[in-house]
């Protein structure tokens, strides 16, 4: 058994799929229509063909739209995300105008920083410091 998909939920795939590659940097995997969403996914260019990110179009079903909406409002990011320096990705996203909740913070065993992802989502970035 192997995660080749992760989901995340997003209302507007379109803007979605803008700020997850022009701002993010992933890539554009696949683009496949199902009626009036799609099967849209985007990957690391450091991993092309390793784990997909669905930008999946369920962001206004009630109840993921509360559970999103509980996260938001507790500040608990919906997933995460490994960088080599999140100080360096941190200036990269704020000089791109990415709001964030939480500047880079060491945790001890990683510094971590969460931002908005314009979609509904708090996204969390992390970098290992230790083994």
């Amino acid at each position: 058994m192997r995660i080749t998909v992760t989901s995340l939920p997003v209302v507007d795939q379109d803007k979605a799929l803008k700020f997850y590659t022009e701002v993010l940097g992933f890539i554009k995997k696949r683009d496949i229509p199902l009626g009036e969403a799609k099967w849209l996914t985007v990957v690391s260019p450091d991993a092309p063909d390793g784990v997909e990110l669905l930008l999946e179009p369920n962001g206004e079903y009630p109840a993921m739209k509360a559970l999103k909406e509980d996260l938001v409002r507790d500040g608990i990011p919906f997933t995460t995300f490994e960088v080599d320096d999140v100080y360096a990705e941190y200036e990269r996203l704020k000089r791109l105008g990415v709001r964030f909740s939480i500047e880079p913070t060491n945790m001890g065993m990683t510094i971590v920083a969460v931002f908005d992802d314009t979609c509904g989502n708090l996204i969390q970035m992390h970098q290992v410091t230790a083994p």
